[in-house]
């Protein structure tokens, strides 16, 4: 396990950490699988995966049939090696758009917020959803960045945060209907904020590994969601929508 994985393993309770890499928590994905009913041999395309810590955990504890996609090789790799003998498939795609097929259950954990264009996501999502198919997802819900804001967040241009009212219609517009929701800003607060906390202790082993600049951003970006959770700047809602 490296510097950042203990660091982030530390911030979460007993239990409650799988390799997520995100504020997001064991209970709560698990939470999110049963409203989205998934279970055994349920076709499930999980968006962004990354690593995969959440993914792999519900193939395992739901024995559904599992595709991960993420843009990074590395991810990949660590999530196939991982996975060991789970019956999870990985693939490397940049979205949008999403490989061809249909699928009941489409996740998209925590990466809601990389998109600016959340139409055109939302709208391949309805795609390759089956009738009825289940898109169980979080977001941060909020107004758009002021100017002031993206000059002080890392990596600006992958945040991109959208109120209710509006994700609502970009649900609709796709022929989605939100069946269920669940304010996580509370939790979500409180992870960013042990997250801060064990980064700083853990500083300059992690800055050994990803170096000063990443480690000073990885900081600074979870001192401003620690700040925006903490009050009501942005709220983190976990969602069902149905096709």
């Amino acid at each position: 396990m490296s510097a950042l994985e203990r660091a982030r393993a530390s911030a979460f309770p007993a239990a409650e950490y799988v390799g997520q890499e995100s504020f997001v928590s064991a209970g709560e994905v698990r939470q999110l699988a049963r409203q989205a009913r998934v279970g055994l041999g349920v076709s499930v395309l999980d968006l962004c995966c990354g690593v995969a810590g959440p993914g792999r955990m519900v193939s395992a504890e739901f024995g559904c049939n599992y595709l991960g996609i993420d843009r990074s090789a590395s991810s990949l790799s660590t999530a196939r090696e991982r996975a060991e003998d789970l019956p999870c498939r990985f693939e490397q795609l940049e979205i949008p758009p999403l490989p061809d097929g249909h699928f009941e259950v489409v996740f998209l954990l925590e990466t809601m917020l990389a998109f600016r264009d959340k139409d055109a996501l939302v709208r391949e999502v309805a795609r390759v959803l089956e009738p009825d198919g289940r898109f169980a997802f979080t977001v941060e819900e909020g107004r758009p960045l002021t100017y002031q804001e993206r000059e002080l967040m890392p990596a600006a241009d992958t945040v991109w945060p959208i109120e209710l009212a509006e994700l609502t219609a970009v649900l609709g517009n796709a022929g989605l209907n939100l069946t269920w929701q669940q304010d996580c800003s509370s939790s979500h607060h409180a992870i960013a904020t042990a997250l801060l906390l064990s980064y700083g202790a853990h500083r300059s082993e992690i800055a050994a590994e990803i170096g000063t600049q990443a480690t000073a951003d990885l900081i600074t970006s979870h001192e401003l969601w620690s700040d925006w959770l903490g009050s009501g700047r942005v709220r983190k809602f976990a969602m069902v929508a149905e096709k």
